[in-house]
């Protein structure tokens, strides 16, 4: 039984040696056979010296390394392409998701379970504001969309193989890899996990990427925001007849004189505000099947280590099946345009 483990890495360097100790630590203590995918995402630090080293002293140890920096998810999926494991683990690379439970997720799976999430039982490494976000949009986004995203999870979970075959079929660009995994309804179970500090270093995960994330993942999992204009529409009408109603009565029966310019005003701002967010949500989607039909590969491999295999990996950073799917798919789309 071979278990894959996919670590994406951005510049973590300082956190890289004790991460492969934990890691070996948990190997030796169990009869399972792991892989190591680190998948480089355009490290500026030392990480991919440190990557190759590992390549070259454990033979199970094997990384990828981007032609620049494409994103987490995107590295993650880079990871889930490559592996070859009868099942598959995702965890981060700056030890704040514990190696020791990887075993007890593996348990879960020989149990029958085909996705075992890891769910954080603590988060005393975050701010009180990053618990309260957090806990606000996993609650919003499981009520949005179809995925049913557990809630106070991350990336940290394992899959059977032939969730991830199913994963690897999904290739669009705005990616957020855990709502993917959601989203196929496998079974699935928790296993319970302090979150641990960051061993070093600063997250990568900014407030502007933490939104940017969250619109993808709202945005990519559900239509309700295209029908908020037909809902702001309802209202906008109910308040203007309402509105107009009580004009002609204050004007006929009371007599009531009406300047109208702080309605007016209001009035103008309202809808004003309304029409830009409408535009700006279409702006959004319009935007993800622009960049969706430019057939652009999720990744580029600038290198790889000597135990993956060095086949093209195709226009569409896919393995070869998937690469042959996705070339007839743009050939037929290219037809139907030309007719």
């Amino acid at each position: 039984m071979l278990v894959s483990v996919v670590i994406p890495v951005f510049n973590e360097d300082r956190c890289l040696e004790a991460l492969l100790d934990k890691l070996i630590e948990v190997a030796n203590a169990g009869p399972i056979d792991y892989e190591y995918i680190f998948v480089n995402d355009g490290s500026t630090d030392g990480s991919l010296a440190i990557l190759r080293r590992f390549a070259q002293e454990h033979h199970n140890v094997k990384y990828i390394s981007f032609s620049r920096n494409f994103g987490h998810e995107a590295a993650t999926t880079a990871g889930l392409d490559h592996t070859s494991g009868d099942a598959v683990v995702i965890m981060d690379a700056d030890l704040q998701h514990p190696p020791e439970v990887v075993p007890e997720m593996i348990q879960k799976w020989q149990q029958g379970h085909q996705i075992v999430y890891a769910q954080r039982r603590s988060r005393t490494s975050e701010t009180a504001f990053k618990r309260a976000t957090s806990w606000l949009f996993y609650r919003i986004i499981r009520w949005l969309s179809d995925a049913d995203i557990p809630p106070d999870t991350g990336d940290f979970r394992l899959m059977d193989k032939y969730v991830v075959d199913q994963v690897r079929r999904c290739r669009e660009r705005s990616r957020f890899v855990r709502a993917l995994i959601a989203w196929t309804g496998f079974r699935q179970t928790a296993v319970l996990y302090d979150e641990q500090k960051r061993f070093a270093g600063e997250t990568k995960y900014g407030v502007f990427k933490l939104i940017r994330l969250a619109f993808d993942a709202v945005l990519g999992f559900s239509d309700f925001p295209l029908r908020i204009g037909v809902v702001l529409g309802l209202v906008v009408c109910f308040l203007s007849v309402a509105m107009g109603i009580i004009v002609v009565v204050q004007k006929l029966v009371w007599g009531i004189p009406i300047s109208g310019y702080a309605t007016l005003v209001t009035g103008i701002f309202f809808l004003g505000g309304v029409q830009l967010l409408v535009i700006g949500l279409l702006g959004e989607y319009i935007s993800r099947i622009y960049v969706q039909s430019q057939f652009r590969p999720l990744y580029i491999i600038a290198e790889k280590s000597d135990a993956l295999p060095k086949g093209e990996q195709g226009w569409y950073g896919l393995s070869p099946s998937l690469t042959e799917n996705a070339e007839r798919a743009r050939s037929s789309s290219r037809g139907e345009a030309d007719n």
